[in-house]
């Protein structure tokens, strides 16, 4: 293929992919994103690229390599579903945190829990958590450098030292553990080098947006090497509020951010890193906007009028505030035996303060308040055993995790006439041992077996008081014992060293707990079960047209038993309810593709297809499984992603990246399909609609701005079209005039990043 033949294929591809996400079509549900690949770090070979003399050079995808199995390895040769985004990709598409991910890989979604910008709603193949309560666990494990981060609450932090995000999807039961059930992600750093380096950068966006950050990679003093950062965020909010209203703006950035990164190479067999955390959140929350009343306006008051277009001016009256404050420490000790393998340990130790006051009906009037004051911290200890011997390869270890917390939770409803004073703590306990061998037979054949037992012990305390009434007195404990056991079986068959083949069966299941928002004291005290998920999965990875582009596809079918349904209640006191309904399945197809045909040109493509249905789901003694929604499964999830470097000077490129993401509509709460109750909520009045966001950004960079500077200006927007999306929805059920409330996704937000690195 000529030069000339790969440049206009580049264009119009460019221009196609242009025209697509400028009209941002919503039925649009095609190819998407391949975060396989890093675009910012694909190597050319030695190849080299000049458009001066106009010669395309074809090259090659670079080799990624992730630690999805407990040990790097090369993404190709890794026989599960999982993807990865680099550093260099995560930049040029403006990605900081999970809340940045959804819809990047196939069969993914998150967003924020209602009225709240700091705790994550993370949904891998229809499987989610979305109940804010401390005491629940989620069905997707998040990770930082190994490290498990036990609640979703606060989770929405930037990490200044991104290295990559690798994104499992499936169970990962045996090298993870418990509450992986749907999947995993880990967030991974890059560690100090010993060579000076640092990097600085201002940026300024519209709603007065000012964002300061930078790092520094010390000098090595002897054998201690060592990162630092920091980062500084303010932001206007994009809801002005009337005078007179409790808080003076609601949507607002109000964010800090540090870490400290140790490595000591104390022998050439034994490196300890240790790294600080901190970040620290002031801000005012998300509009709770009133899009709905069954008359109207709220219980026929006038000038409380609901709207469900998106607003930009609200009247609140009662306080809100976003208040989070973490503290991180973790320590990672790496041991190598010579030929008898490897010991490593990672031990871990957070802290997190989280409160929050929502005015959740959002207007002037005083009908529905809540306040969260909650305080946790948790503890990990892990031992990690591995190893290789011929055709063999081995992981071993040992964990242990154990967390605790407690919430207040003050609410008041209808002018103060209904008054609740919610408090409940816990506290949890978790052992595990776990084994996963890998044997090779011959040059093709790969099997793989692993085997995790784990045992838990949740307590739980709760104490209710309405109206000053105690409905739940002070003292309210109990205790229960958990455990299961997960296996993983799977085979993977290389048909050369560009295509393999696998088929997997894994387990994995989310914790059983109690109810900390229970309305009573039977069902503070009653504990619902674990959640446990079997998976089929049969895929392949492929590269073509000698490593310049690559196919990776994945069908599944899941099968859920104990399944675990938080339902929201208006009845009593605000809060969701925890049941086991009862049994689900899912199904769908994963496809990732990327195309790298010159130096300067990458197209990244990602589509996810889900099919999610009950099978039982019991109420009162009645299986109603035709009748309720499937919650957070979306059917479709794509992106395309094209990165075109398409100006060479002798002082800098200009590279620019175009990002179109779909998700199609889904249910937010497992609500009645068809009106068969009156005094219950329908599905249809919390569903969220599709979505098609477009994302852009242009970038001069490697400029020679002298004493060794090197400089990049970015121009970048996000919403470039400006869609008014939902992104959560509240309905507060007939008892309340039907009420429901949303919160939408913040409007085209634009602005300019200045960055000099040494």
């Amino acid at each position: 293929m000529t030069s000339i033949r790969i440049a206009q294929i580049r264009r119009g591809l460019l221009a196609v992919a242009s025209a697509q996400v400028l009209v941002a079509l919503p039925s649009w549900a095609g190819a998407g994103t391949d975060p396989a690949v890093d675009a910012g770090a694909l190597a050319a070979d030695g190849a080299q690229s000049s458009r001066a003399d106009g010669e395309k050079t074809p090259v090659k995808l670079k080799e990624v390599v992730v630690t999805a199995q407990r040990r790097t390895q090369k993404l190709k040769d890794v026989p599960i579903s999982v993807s990865a985004i680099g550093e260099a990709a995560l930049q040029a598409r403006g990605m900081a945190n999970v809340a940045d991910l959804s819809s990047a890989v196939p069969n993914l979604q998150v967003s924020t829990t209602p009225g709240d910008s700091t705790a994550a709603q993370i949904s891998i193949r229809g499987m989610a958590g979305y109940n804010p309560a401390l005491t629940w666990d989620t069905p997707v494990g998040l990770y930082v450098d190994g490290v498990y981060i036990g609640k979703t609450q606060g989770s929405v932090f930037d990490l200044l030292d991104l290295e990559r995000i690798e994104v499992l999807r499936g169970p990962q039961g045996t090298l993870f553990g418990r509450n992986t059930m749907a999947g995993a992600i880990n967030l991974v750093t890059r560690p100090p080098s010993g060579d000076f380096s640092a990097m600085a950068q201002v940026g300024f966006g519209n709603y007065g947006s000012k964002v300061g950050k930078a790092l520094v990679d010390l000098p090595a003093i002897g054998k201690l090497k060592a990162t630092l950062g920091a980062r500084i965020e303010r932001r206007d909010g994009w809801v002005r509020t009337t005078p007179g209203s409790s808080t003076p703006e609601l949507g607002n950035r109000h964010n800090e951010e540090a870490f400290a990164a140790l490595r000591y190479d104390a022998t050439d067999n034994l490196t300890i890193d240790y790294r600080y955390d901190h970040s620290k959140t002031s801000q005012y929350p998300l509009f709770n906007q009133a899009v709905y009343s069954q008359v109207g306006e709220l219980f026929g008051i006038p000038g409380i009028i609901v709207n469900p277009d998106r607003q930009t001016t609200a009247s609140v009256n009662a306080p809100e505030f976003e208040r989070v404050r973490i503290d991180g420490n973790a320590l990672t000790v790496n041991w190598k035996l010579g030929g008898a393998g490897t010991l490593k340990y990672i031990g871990a130790h957070r802290e997190m303060h989280w409160d929050d006051a929502l005015d959740l009906d959002g207007s002037p009037i005083a009908l529905a308040q809540t306040q969260r004051l909650s305080r946790y911290r948790q503890n990990s200890h892990e031992l990690q055993y591995l190893g290789s011997a011929g055709p063999w390869n081995w992981v071993a270890g040992l964990y242990y995790f154990g967390d605790k917390g407690y919430t207040e939770n003050p609410q008041s409803f209808f002018f103060g006439s209904a008054i609740y004073t919610s408090n409940y703590g816990f506290d949890t306990r978790a052992h595990a041992a776990y084994g996963q061998v890998d044997y090779r037979l011959g040059e093709r054949w790969t099997f793989t077996a692993g085997l995790r037992r784990t045992d838990e012990t949740k307590d739980i305390s709760r104490f209710l008081v309405a109206n000053g009434a105690v409905v739940i007195p002070f003292g309210t404990h109990a205790s229960k014992a958990f455990g299961d056991t997960t296996v993983t079986l799977n085979a993977a068959y290389k048909l050369g060293d560009n295509h393999m083949l696998y088929a997997r069966y894994a387990e994995g299941y989310m914790s059983g707990g109690f109810n900390g928002e229970a309305q009573d004291p039977v069902s503070a005290v009653t504990p619902y079960l674990p959640e446990k998920q079997k998976t089929f999965e049969v895929g392949s990875k492929s590269t073509f047209f000698g490593g310049q582009a690559s196919l990776n596809a994945a069908l599944f079918y899941n099968r859920i038993d104990e399944l675990q349904e938080p339902v929201f209640t208006a009845q009593g006191s605000a809060g969701s309810a925890v049941l086991n309904v009862g049994k689900a399945h899912a199904e769908g197809v994963e496809l990732e593709a990327q195309w790298h045909p010159t130096p300067d040109f990458t197209l990244h493509a990602n589509y996810g297809y889900l099919h999610t249905k009950y099978d039982r789901f019991m109420e009162l003694g009645v299986n109603v499984a035709d009748n309720r929604a499937v919650v957070h499964a979306p059917r479709h999830t794509a992106s395309l992603v094209a990165t075109d470097t398409f100006l060479r000077t002798g002082n800098g490129s200009l590279t620019g990246t175009l990002e179109y993401r779909f998700t199609s509509g889904f249910y937010a709460y497992p609500y009645q399909l068809r009106l068969a109750d009156p005094t219950q909520q329908v599905a249809a009045n919390s569903h969220i609609g599709s979505q098609a966001m477009v994302n852009g950004r242009l970038a001069f960079s490697g400029m020679n701005w002298g004493h060794g500077l090197d400089g990049e200006v970015a121009l970048w927007v996000k919403n470039l079209t400006n869609v008014a999306h939902v992104s959560n929805v509240i309905d507060f059920g007939p008892g309340f005039a039907n009420l429901r409330v949303a919160n939408f996704d913040q409007p085209r937000t634009f602005g300019i990043d200045v960055t000099a690195r040494w």
